[in-house]
C-alpha cells in the first residue's frame, strides 16, 4: 500500500439511541456514484454513548445500539472491527478492511479520566494505537470539559491526555511521538468575544443567517480552540483543515434550528499531526479530501463532522508473517486431534503469551474468539533462528475446546508481548467443522433410511446444536454478543 484512506466520524450523541438511517454518515457510494472507493478505515469517535453507574457491568457485556448499527451497516460490507475501546460515554471505533488485518502491528487502547478532578470517565478520552504498513498511528476520541467560562478546564483536560496517555511500544509511547495523530470528539471550545462587545445568542444566529455559504471567518476569529492553538496552550501541534460549515451545538433535538439557552459554537473537531520526516528518504503526508458537518441528522443538540483523510505509507514494506497450511479436510467436533500447523518466517519472535485463535469464518470482530491455545505449550524457540530458516509449528486444541457448532472457521495468530499490545501475524483460509452424527449420515445413508422407518428407535441428532442450551467453555463476552446481536435484528 502506498496510500491509506481513513474516514472519521465525530458525534455527541446526546444518550440518544440511533434514531435515523446512519448510511450517509459514511458516505457509502450511491446509485449514482457506484465505482467510488470505500475507506480502507472507518474511525468512529462518539461521545455521550448512554451509560449511568448503575448500566456499566451490562455495558461492558453488551454491545450498546449505537455500536450495534454501525456493525450492521460495517461488517456486511466486509469491515472488521480491528479495535473498541470506552470509558463510560466515550466510544471509538475502528474498522478496517479484511485485506489490511493481517498487517496490524502492536495494538494498543487507553484511557484517561478528567472528569472531578481525573475521579470520574464522563469526561476524558480514549485512543487506539497501531502500526499499519510501518506507519505509526495514533486515534484519539475526547469529551471535554464544557461551558463556556472554563476554557482553562479544557486547556488542562488537554494536557493531562497528552501527559497520562502513556503506551507499551517503545518508539511510540506518547501520543504525539507517532508517525500520524489524529484527534477527534467533542472538545467543547465555544465561541468567545471580548468582554463588553459580546454578542447574544440571538444576534449570533441572526448573523450565521446571513452568511454567504462556507464564510466563517469573522465568527471563527472567536474560536476558542483556533486562539489556544494559536498561543500554544493546547492543541498547537495539530493542524485543522479550514471550517467551511457552521457551528454544530447547540440545536433543539428533533430539529435543525438553533437552542439559544446556548451560543452556537464549533465544539465538535477533527484535528490531525504529521511527522513528517521521522524517516530517511521518505515525506509522509496527510491529505484532508473533505471536512464537513452531516446536518440532517436530528437526534441529537450535536451535528455529526465527518472527514477524510488520506495518509502515505511504505508501499514496499515488509512484515514478519505466519502461514498458515491449507487444511484439506473436514474435522468432526470432539475429535482428539483438532490441531492446525502453520509456518514462521525466520524474523518472528515467539513470546510466552502469543496465541492462536479459533474464529467463525466470517468474523466481524478480532474480539470474537471462540476459542485459544497459547503457543507456549508448544516446544520452539522463542528467539528467531540464526539460519534464517523459517519453523513450522503444530498446535492442537484440547477436545472440547469451544468449537461446538458446525460451520465454517479460521485460525488468526497473535503475537502478544503483553496483555496490552498485539499485532496479526497471519490468518489461514475456511476449513469445515462438522458434527459426528453428520459422519454418521455421510457413511451409510442406509441406516439414516433405517432409522427413519424402524420403530422404538430414534432419528440421530441433527447439528444444529443451540449455543445458549450449552454454556461450558464459552467465552462470557463472547456469549453476551451472540445475545446483543440477536436482540438487536431489525
Amino acid at each position: 500500500m502506498d496510500t491509506l484512506r481513513f474516514y472519521f466520524v465525530t458525534w455527541n450523541v446526546a444518550t440518544k439511541s440511533p434514531g435515523q438511517d446512519l448510511n450517509s454518515l459514511l458516505d457509502f457510494p450511491s446509485q449514482f456514484n457506484k465505482n467510488k472507493p470505500l475507506p480502507d478505515f472507518y474511525v468512529i469517535g462518539l461521545q455521550e454513548v448512554k451509560s449511568q453507574p448503575q448500566n456499566m457491568l451490562m455495558d461492558s457485556l453488551f454491545t450498546d445500539a449505537w455500536t450495534s448499527t454501525f456493525n450492521k451497516i460495517l461488517c456486511r460490507q466486509g469491515f472488521i472491527i480491528a479495535k473498541s475501546t470506552r470509558l463510560q460515554g466515550i466510544l471509538l471505533l475502528v474498522y478496517t478492511q479484511m485485506k489490511h488485518v493481517t498487517h496490524l502491528r502492536d495494538i494498543e487502547a487507553q484511557y484517561t479520566k478528567t472528569g472531578l478532578g481525573g475521579m470520574w470517565g464522563n469526561k476524558g478520552a480514549v485512543s487506539i494505537r497501531f502500526n499499519i504498513y510501518g506507519c505509526s498511528v495514533c486515534l484519539v476520541n475526547c469529551h471535554l470539559t464544557a461551558h463556556e467560562h472554563l476554557l482553562a478546564d479544557r486547556i488542562n483536560d488537554y494536557n493531562t491526555i497528552i501527559k497520562q496517555h502513556q503506551y507499551h511500544v517503545s518508539e511510540t509511547t506518547n501520543i504525539l511521538y507517532h508517525d500520524y495523530v489524529i484527534w477527534i470528539g467533542d472538545l467543547n471550545f465555544r465561541t468567545d468575544h471580548p468582554t463588553g462587545s459580546s454578542p447574544t445568542s440571538e444576534e449570533i444566529v441572526a448573523a450565521l443567517q446571513k452568511i454567504e455559504k462556507d464564510k466563517y471567518t469573522n465568527l471563527l476569529k472567536h474560536d476558542q480552540l483556533i486562539a489556544v492553538r494559536e498561543t500554544g496552550e493546547a492543541f498547537s501541534e495539530f493542524t485543522e483543515h479550514e471550517i467551511r460549515f457552521p457551528p454544530t451545538y447547540k440545536f433543539s433535538i428533533g430539529g435543525d434550528e438553533y437552542d439559544i439557552k446556548r451560543k452556537p459554537s464549533w465544539t465538535d473537531r477533527i484535528l490531525y499531526k504529521v511527522s513528517a520526516n521521522n524517516y530517511e528518504n521518505v515525506t509522509l503526508r496527510a491529505e484532508v479530501v473533505s471536512y464537513n458537518h452531516i446536518p440532517h441528522y436530528t437526534v441529537s443538540d450535536h451535528k455529526p463532522v465527518v472527514a477524510q483523510l488520506n495518509i502515505k505509507a511504505f508501499s514496499n514494506y515488509t512484515e514478519k508473517t505466519v502461514e498458515f497450511a491449507p487444511i484439506s479436510r473436514i474435522w468432526y467436533i470432539g475429535d482428539a486431534d483438532f490441531r492446525t500447523q502453520c509456518t514462521l518466517t525466520p524474523d518472528v519472535e515467539v513470546n510466552p503469551s502469543d496465541w492462536i485463535g479459533i474464529y467463525d469464518a466470517n468474523f466481524h470482530n478480532l474480539d470474537d474468539y471462540i476459542a485459544y491455545e497459547y503457543l507456549a505449550k508448544v516446544s520452539l524457540p522463542q528467539s528467531p533462528t540464526m539460519n534464517g530458516q523459517p519453523r513450522t509449528i503444530t498446535l492442537s486444541f484440547p477436545v472440547g475446546s469451544g468449537v461446538r457448532t458446525p460451520g465454517f472457521y479460521r485460525f488468526i495468530y497473535f503475537s502478544q508481548p503483553n496483555n496490552d499490545v498485539r499485532s496479526v501475524l497471519g490468518i489461514s483460509d475456511p476449513f469445515e467443522v462438522s458434527s459426528k452424527e453428520d459422519r454418521l449420515v455421510a457413511i451409510d445413508p442406509c441406516e439414516q433410511a433405517s432409522t427413519s422407518t424402524s420403530p422404538g428407535r430414534s432419528k440421530p441428532s441433527t447439528a444444529t446444536t443451540d449455543i445458549f442450551t450449552d454454556f461450558t467453555g464459552l467465552d462470557v463476552a463472547k456469549l453476551s454478543r451472540h445475545f446483543s446481536n440477536d436482540l438487536s435484528i431489525d
